[in-house]
């Protein structure tokens, strides 16, 4: 986002994940049974697989975004919108606004990259395809609640004009090979004098949706975004909050099959036992 006036250069990291309650003791010894690269690799795979189903999924995207008083603690400007993502007769993908009142934001601007953001990188999924756009760091096993976890650190190696990426810890399921709950920032920020495009750092948690995928379903942004003094005017710190709520996840019907490697994935699904409960690998609420 960027301010109104001067323009921004940087932001504080306000939310440290690893440091909440839920999480188990990080053990760094190497895992059992299997490489880290084989680890990482099962997860690209994965997760490619996820980001082919979601895409035939509906869901109801519900986005508050808050500038902070410093006197109070408390909002002083709020943009709020609910998004129903649908489909057509034809099965093109279609997003209908449900709900939308006036916005009260008056020391930012929400940009382009900022609805980038709730649209494709908060919603983190890590491809096979973007595996090595990362250098990633083993940190350890970690169990959040009752699931037990791979924790990586992940950076990008290096940045591609006009690309933005993660950078973070991710928590992947041991069992299922996939992300269950993220904690970073996305970059690059832009800082530059009269362009800068800054956002808060954020954390995702996912939630198992039919007994297959982990769906992300609640993002919390937030941080505080340094604005140095520009054209005569003072410096200036602005805190901002974001919330994305992600629900009523349906499978949309339709003869459009999803293919992952070659392979028909579209009903792939173990019919013969009955699913288990959905799986949260931590209350946000």
């Amino acid at each position: 986002m960027k301010k109104l006036l001067p323009i921004a250069a940087a932001c504080t990291l306000a939310f440290a994940a690893h440091a909440q309650t839920g999480f188990g003791k990080l053990d760094s010894t190497p895992p059992a049974g299997m490489t880290v690269d084989q680890i990482i690799q099962k997860m690209g795979n994965r997760e490619s697989e996820f980001a082919a189903a979601r895409l035939q999924y509906t869901f109801r995207q519900d986005v508050k975004f808050n500038t902070i008083s410093d006197d109070t603690n408390r909002p002083d400007g709020e943009y709020h919108q609910v998004t129903d993502i649908t489909f057509d007769k034809e099965g093109r993908r279609q997003e209908h606004v449900v709900f939308a009142p006036a916005n009260t934001i008056e020391r930012v601007i929400m940009t382009e990259n900022d609805f980038k953001d709730i649209e494709k990188r908060l919603p983190f999924i890590l491809t096979a395809p973007e595996l090595p756009d990362y250098d990633f760091h083993y940190a350890g096993r970690q169990k959040i609640d009752e699931i037990d976890t791979y924790a990586f650190d992940v950076a990008p190696k290096k940045f591609e004009k006009g690309k933005r990426y993660f950078q973070g810890r991710v928590w992947v399921d041991q069992q299922d090979d996939e992300i269950v709950m993220v904690n970073g920032l996305n970059v690059p920020q832009d800082t530059r004098p009269g362009h800068a495009d800054l956002s808060p750092p954020f954390t995702t948690y996912y939630e198992q949706i039919d007994g297959k995928y982990w769906f992300p379903t609640y993002t919390r942004a937030e941080g505080t975004l340094h604005f140095p003094p520009q054209n005569g005017a003072m410096a200036e710190d602005i805190t901002v909050r974001s919330i994305v709520k992600y629900t009523d996840y349906k499978q949309f019907h339709t003869n459009v099959r999803i293919l992952y490697n070659g392979e028909d994935i579209t009903n792939q699904k173990d019919d013969s036992a009955t699913p288990p409960p959905p799986k949260n690998p931590k209350d946000p609420k």
